[in-house]
């Protein structure tokens, strides 16, 4: 599994991905070395900008996760284009997506 969140202000990586870790930790899934990343910026960040998620995408195409833990949908991909282009990209890599909380966009 690999944990992502795109964090709003530098500083609070920690607090994004702690529980998105305790999630993966409750359901016995391992989290390879590098794949525990974020970005900072606005949920509405150019998903092409977002070095976290070219790792993300790197353990993806390298076949060392099979899925993604993040707080919301949102923090992949918040404009509707951009999120019809990852999920095309998730459908084709077989990787399942958990959200934490979908609900909400933090």
């Amino acid at each position: 599994m690999a944990l992502y969140a795109l964090v709003p202000v530098p500083g609070v990586e920690d607090l994004m991905l702690a529980p998105l870790a305790a999630h993966a930790d409750a359901q016995g899934w391992t989290v390879p070395a590098g794949c525990a990343v974020s970005d900072t910026g606005p949920l509405d960040q150019d998903t092409d900008l977002r070095a976290g998620w070219a790792q993300i995408r790197e353990a993806a195409d390298d076949g060392r996760i099979t899925g993604i833990i993040v707080p919301a949908f949102a923090h992949i991909a918040y404009r509707w284009n951009d999120w019809t282009a990852q999920r095309s990209w998730l459908l084709r890599q077989e990787l399942f997506v958990i959200a934490t909380d979908p609900t909400t966009s933090r």
